[in-house]
């Protein structure tokens, strides 16, 4: 499937997907019933033959269908409690070494913040994109040397030093898990059960000879619809960084506020000594 179609907009993607069914339906009907049904004996018998494949064909793309929304729905929350457990591991990490002596303490805290900020305003843009980031790489190696370097002089530093490092492990893992989720995603295979499951369904339901076209033709657009609609929810959850409900870095700008963000008075204190 095009990349692009997930950094659509929602009000350009889902119209999109469900008008293109439609437009795929109205066509296929008025074809098949002008060319095709003339040329084929269909009589009452085979009219309930092709009602009964077609609630077969709708009833395994549906469940196929089903599983495949579910199964991205839960990948999307999953990722989205990673963030929120590495936003959390961030700011347990922070608070941990704001117990360490100085200048361990500053300079620690200076590249978790530095850490942060690149995180929200340069990584983030990248995984939106659908790029596989590497910065913050060089930093996090900086902050693990410093951090493994530090050495212990009370009972109470030593205590506080394997709670820093059991956060910073904790972080890491979350941080792991991030990454591998900027390109996750269904595989090509699934796309095209997807894609080509929804064309199947939509050609079953053109074997009919009923006299009304008008209402054929409204079923037809009724079922293209409600399969085009399943299909957007799909499209816009299975990229978990990417389109209008692509997570954001939210958690990560409030520990940064609240938590690492210098005060102004500070600032000017620093600048003025």
């Amino acid at each position: 499937m095009f990349e692009w179609v997930f950094d659509l907009p929602m009000a350009v993607a889902g119209p999109g997907i469900v008008a293109a069914l439609i437009l795929f339906s109205v066509i296929g009907l008025r074809v098949t019933r002008r060319y095709v049904l003339p040329r084929m004996q269909i009589e009452p018998e085979e009219s309930d033959f092709s009602s009964g494949m077609l609630q077969a064909v709708m009833t395994v793309y549906g469940l196929a269908l089903a599983l495949i929304a579910v199964s991205v729905w839960q990948t999307y929350n999953n990722i989205s409690g990673v963030l929120t457990q590495e936003a959390a591991s961030l700011a347990g990490l922070y608070r941990d070494v704001s117990g360490y002596p100085e200048p361990v303490r500053s300079q620690l805290q200076n590249q978790l913040r530095d850490y942060v900020n690149l995180l929200i305003h340069d990584i983030w843009p990248q995984q939106r994109r659908g790029i596989f980031p590497t910065g913050g790489v060089e930093r996090m190696n900086e902050f693990q040397k410093r951090l493994i370097a530090f050495e212990p002089a009370t009972e109470g530093q030593k205590i506080l030093h394997a709670e820093a490092l059991h956060a910073y492990n904790q972080m890491m893992q979350f941080r792991r898990q991030r990454l591998d989720a900027v390109t996750t995603g269904l595989p090509n295979v699934l796309w095209l059960v997807v894609v080509l499951g929804a064309l199947v369904g939509m050609t079953s339901a053109f074997f009919f000879r009923i006299k009304d076209e008008r209402y054929h033709r409204t079923a037809v657009i009724l079922l293209a619809t409600l399969v085009g609609m399943v299909i957007f929810i799909v499209v816009e959850l299975d990229r978990p960084f990417r389109g209008d409900l692509g997570l954001g870095p939210d958690s990560y700008q409030l520990i940064y506020d609240q938590l690492m963000k210098e005060p102004l008075g500070q600032k000017v204190q620093l600048k003025g000594s």
